[in-house]
């Protein structure tokens, strides 16, 4: 196989992507991880799995970053998972020292990855990324766009009672609380929701998909998302590997276009070989515009934080 994957991170959303991959046959994985055993066992039951995927993939587990060199894509989910009552920003020290270590010590054997960062609060993280490895900012992208947008696309469709495969939903700014969901740009065969939903429902959508993280760590109690999150970075993954130029709500570098000097948050994004390949600048209404300032706000205010 040509292509490899790693995965850094073998807890549920880290072993969830490696699955995704490995079933795909797009190419190799090696899933690290610090727990000694358990990268080993989990990909050892992926490569048991393959014959019967249909899948030429070869997995391999690993305590080490060697086995990780020379890796097409990396992705990061390293870090503690959200608890009830905890909320994404609650994860910020612990995890920016856990990230930054990962990030460093791969970048350096695969410098010419792109990097897909998942753990939380993703935004910050994925600029944290940025700066330890000193990439392009063009390498370097955050996943959780993608996962808001499938959310308020599996909302829509069960308020209006058809198939969320007709349903396409754009949302924009930070993987958080003030992430903002766009109703406008969020249409049905392409008729926006605007005409097909009352603005009270809509409102309530919107507020869903804001808080639909915690909804289900709430109903867990013991775990967070990991089956929605693993499709959506394995969507990220397939759109690079397959150099499709897929145009995905995803957090890159953001840098001269809706008026921003530089943050990593959440904006339409054209994925492909490279990477980030375009990224698109919306015409936002005083609204939107407004909603959009506030959450790159918040943003910016955990990077602070960090000092990144």
């Amino acid at each position: 196989m040509e292509k490899k994957v790693t995965v850094i991170g073998g807890g549920n959303v880290g072993a969830s992507t490696a699955q995704l991959v490995a079933a795909s046959g797009l190419a190799d994985v090696v899933l690290f991880d610090v727990v000694e055993g358990m990268p080993q066992g989990k990909a050892l039951d992926l490569a048991e799995a393959c014959p019967l995927y249909g899948s030429a993939s070869v997995c391999k587990g690993t305590n080490e970053f060697g086995p990780t060199a020379n890796s097409d894509v990396i992705v990061i989910t390293a870090g503690l998972a959200r608890k009830p009552g905890m909320s994404r920003d609650d994860l910020l020290m612990a995890n920016a020292k856990i990230v930054g270590d990962v990030a460093e010590k791969s970048a350096k054997l695969s410098p010419d990855a792109v990097v897909v960062v998942v753990t939380n609060p993703m935004d910050v993280m994925a600029q944290l990324t940025l700066k330890v490895t000193g990439f392009k900012g063009s390498k370097v992208i955050g996943m959780g766009g993608i996962l808001d947008s499938a959310r308020f696309r599996a909302f829509v469709a069960m308020e209006l009672g058809v198939s969320v495969q007709d349903v396409e939903a754009q949302v924009l700014g930070g993987h958080g609380d003030l992430m903002v969901p766009m109703p406008r740009f969020t249409t049905v065969k392409g008729v926006s929701i605007t005409e097909l939903i009352h603005r009270d429902r809509i409102d309530a959508l919107v507020q869903r998909t804001r808080t639909g993280g915690a909804e289900i760590v709430g109903l867990l109690k013991t775990g967070s998302a990991y089956y929605a999150p693993a499709a959506s970075t394995f969507q990220m993954v397939k759109a690079i590997l397959l150099d499709e130029q897929r145009l995905l709500p995803c957090s890159p570098y953001v840098k001269g276009v809706y008026g921003l000097d530089g943050v990593c948050v959440g904006v339409p994004t054209v994925l492909g070989r490279n990477g980030v390949e375009k990224i698109v600048e919306l015409k936002l209404n005083e609204q939107e515009s407004a909603d959009f300032a506030k959450s790159v706000e918040a943003v910016r205010s955990l990077t602070k934080i960090i000092g990144v």
